[in-house]
């Protein structure tokens, strides 16, 4: 399997005619290609996209002419899940079951923005009443011009709908550069948007590695906005590079998220939200709750139940029947993890179970659900964002000083809390400094609502309607009534 660039409509070789291998984490094997696009791809893509916006008919067509286009995006992505799906699990490493519940969210994603297109252009402008009846003032929502889109690969192409389908939805043109780990699915994209319509030039993938291709599109002249999702550390040097030509940009990047469990709540079900918030998708999640926070009257009944409960994994490949966690996605980032987890020990955390390569698996990236008891609140493996299957425990006597340990951290993406006491979820749920925060659950994320962190977890939101904002610009119109007095600006100069 070859997959190509996708610029001004078609799908081309790079101009320098070189592909990446992309790997199976589950045998680490060779399993297809995709171009290897350079700073020139680049350039021909953000060409392709400023055209469409500037002279094409994309940003002036009416919003259900649009919509009417995303959705047959989300019916090919809907009739070709089970395809799509086999895919990103290849691709991944993540279980089947996820999946298909990522495909089927992208989807949706296409269909929703369909709807809000259609919504806000039917809004229409809105009029401001200035407390003066010579002028008319009114504010309009317009696409904000040609997006520059660089996505992980822990989600490929729910992470690329996150982008794609409101940049599409609010007008604009946009030059998608996916994780070089994982670009299949987006490649497939490209097919449906291409098969749905679309005009050349108005989506555009080129496809490669951050530093020949990511870099070139976030320090390109042509590009209006930039939407970045990855590390802290990538997002940085996104943000100087837009600093410099002072364009927009939109960054969602990590997270060291906490949750709060007080001894009130039903323990198998903290272990069970507990889990799920730190080792699905193998803990490769931005949001991921992996600084467990125990009122100590049941710290060690719930590190019990955990360790009871992680030790019942099954981990294997993502196809295998029965699996729950497959491998990490690539060899570099499975080094990363087992250092963290080293970091860990050596920082005097207390292993409670996990912590290497599952003695079954000979291959792959496989690394076992991992948890620590007792870990420093300085040390690194509590403040900083290891992207892997590991969980930390910390002690806490009062729900003050459970809100203090859970904002002292330079992240705010995501936060969560269990009680009983729905009224102490709330105080707690207030006073957490992140952008999104689960009460007695960790993890469901909905299209519906905004997504985004405070501190250095990010600038902007996604999703919801901040999401289709994010590429709207706002204009104001000032109509002065010719009728009147022309030198109304008189009195104002003789009060100076």
């Amino acid at each position: 399997m070859r997959n190509l660039l996708f610029i001004d409509g078609a799908f081309v070789e790079s101009l320098r005619g070189g592909f990446l291998d992309v790997l199976d984490p589950a045998t680490g094997e060779s399993f297809a290609q995709a171009a290897a696009g350079t700073g020139a791809d680049v350039d021909a893509a953000v060409l392709a996209a400023r055209r469409a916006f500037d002279h094409g008919q994309w940003p002036r067509m009416a919003a259900a002419s649009r919509a009417a286009i995303l959705r047959r995006v989300a019916t090919e992505i809907r009739a070709n899940l089970e395809q799509l799906s086999v895919l990103e699990m290849r691709d991944n490493g993540k279980p089947l079951k996820e999946a298909r519940w990522d495909i089927a969210d992208a989807a949706f994603c296409f269909d929703y923005y369909a709807d809000m297109a259609e919504q806000v252009e039917a809004e229409g402008e809105t009029a401001v009443d200035v407390g003066d009846e010579r002028f008319a003032c009114r504010i309009r929502k317009e696409p904000l011009g040609v997006v520059g889109a660089i996505t992980p690969w822990n989600f490929p192409l729910l992470m690329a709908a996150w982008k794609v389908a409101p940049a599409l939805a609010a007008g604009c043109c946009i030059v998608l550069k996916p994780s070089e780990l994982c670009p299949l699915s987006c490649a497939e994209l490209a097919r449906y948007l291409h098969d749905a319509g679309l005009p050349p030039g108005v989506f555009n993938l080129v496809t490669g590695l951050g530093t020949e291709a990511g870099a070139p599109l976030s320090e390109h002249p042509g590009v209006d906005k930039l939407a970045f999702t990855g590390s802290q550390a990538t997002g940085s040097r996104v943000m100087q590079a837009a600093a410099r030509d002072i364009r927009n940009v939109s960054l969602e990047l990590g997270g060291k998220s906490p949750f709060i469990v007080f001894a009130d709540c039903d323990l198998d079900k903290a272990v069970e939200w507990s889990q799920f918030g730190v080792f699905w998708n193998q803990g490769q999640i931005c949001s991921a709750t992996s600084r467990l926070l125990v009122e100590r009257p049941v710290y060690e009944a719930l590190l019990l139940k955990l360790k009871e409960a992680a030790e019942r994994i099954v981990i294997g490949p993502g196809d295998q029947e029965g699996v729950q966690m497959g491998p990490l996605v690539s060899e570099l980032q499975c080094c990363r993890v087992l250092e963290g987890i080293a970091s860990g020990i050596a920082s005097g955390a207390r292993l409670v179970t996990g912590g290497g390569r599952p003695s079954h698996l000979r291959q792959g990236y496989f690394v076992e659900p991992t948890i620590f008891a007792d870990v420093a609140t300085d040390s690194w493996i509590w403040r900083e964002e290891v992207f892997g299957p590991v969980l930390c425990l910390h002690p806490f006597d009062t729900e003050e000083e459970a809100i203090a340990l859970a904002n002292d951290s330079r992240f705010g993406l995501a936060g969560a809390v269990m009680s009983d006491d729905l009224a102490r979820c709330d105080r707690v749920a207030k006073a957490l400094r992140a952008g999104v925060v689960w009460i007695n659950c960790s993890q469901p994320t909905f299209t519906q609502l905004p997504w985004g962190g405070y501190k250095a977890s990010g600038i902007g939101r996604e999703l919801g309607r901040h999401g289709y904002e994010a590429f709207l610009e706002v204009k104001q119109i000032t109509r002065f009534d010719h009728t009147q007095d022309w030198n109304w600006y008189q009195p104002l100069v003789n009060q100076i």
